[in-house]
């Protein structure tokens, strides 16, 4: 029998290069590192300077190619530096996944007018400016995808959390607008809207509400799957919204959440 020669399966996303915001830690720096394994250069950006460059470090140790950038995504001016940065190091921007976000566990009567304006900065205004100048690089590639991290409270109400419910409800509703806007330009834009993930995100959320972080965790596993998500778990849905597996999906919004909204 003749021997025939095989090769490697080609990565997910393979030729690509993908800004990954929110990079440091939890679900950005998962995204970010399997992005990387499925064959993206990447660009990790967040707020975090040290944490960002760690990401970053593991994943060249890892062979991946990769830059970091740190910088607030709610600065127009740190927004484009990123971008700039992608493109020049990195020969393009085929990927942009707008994951950073903050949460404050107020109602309306508590939260201050100073809360309220960085969450909806943070977690909205963020998706804005960093569309605005990746669309019309896409665009002229001949196309790409956009993921936004939402989730199950931008689908439905959560107690004590005003900002952030308002704040993730309008990344769903953003995410349908632009897909629709730029579907015309093979631009996908699609939402990932995890449930409780076992980020530093969710830890810090246990402190915010006075109870201990494992007890927290502990009863944020009460879905049908009996257990919270991993920052895996929504990566790996990331990734399957990123790739050419998703090429007629557009406007999506993909609930990760062990089964926690199905009975809502």
């Amino acid at each position: 029998m003749p021997h025939v020669e095989t090769s490697e399966p080609a990565g997910a996303l393979d030729g690509k290069v993908a800004l990954v915001t929110g990079g440091a830690s939890g679900i950005g720096r998962a995204i970010a590192t399997l992005f990387a394994m499925e064959g993206a250069a990447v660009c990790v950006m967040d707020l975090d300077p040290d944490g960002a460059r760690r990401a970053a470090d593991e994943i060249q140790d890892a062979g991946g190619r990769v830059i970091s950038v740190a910088g607030d995504v709610s600065a127009a001016a740190d927004c484009e530096r990123a971008v700039h940065a992608t493109v020049d190091a990195l020969g393009g921007l085929d990927v942009l996944v707008n994951n950073a976000g903050i949460i404050r566990r107020a109602t309306v009567l508590e939260l201050d007018e100073a809360s309220w304006d960085r969450v909806m900065d943070v977690n909205v205004r963020s998706v804005y400016l960093l569309s605005r100048l990746a669309i019309p690089i896409m665009a002229a590639a001949g196309g790409g995808a956009i993921v936004n991290t939402g989730s199950g409270w931008g689908l439905v109400g959560g107690p004590k959390a005003a900002s952030y419910c308002a704040s993730k409800g309008a990344v769903v509703q953003l995410t349908r607008a632009m897909a629709i806007d730029h579907g015309p330009v093979n631009i996908r834009v699609n939402c990932v809207c995890p449930g409780d993930t076992d980020t530093p995100l969710l830890r810090d959320e246990a402190t915010q509400l006075g109870s201990a972080p494992d007890d927290f965790l502990a009863g944020a596993a009460d879905r049908p799957l009996r257990r919270i998500g991993t920052p895996d778990d929504i990566a790996r849905a990331a990734l399957y919204l990123a790739s050419d597996a998703a090429s007629f999906v557009t406007g999506a919004v993909l609930v990760v959440d062990g089964g926690g909204l199905a009975g809502r």
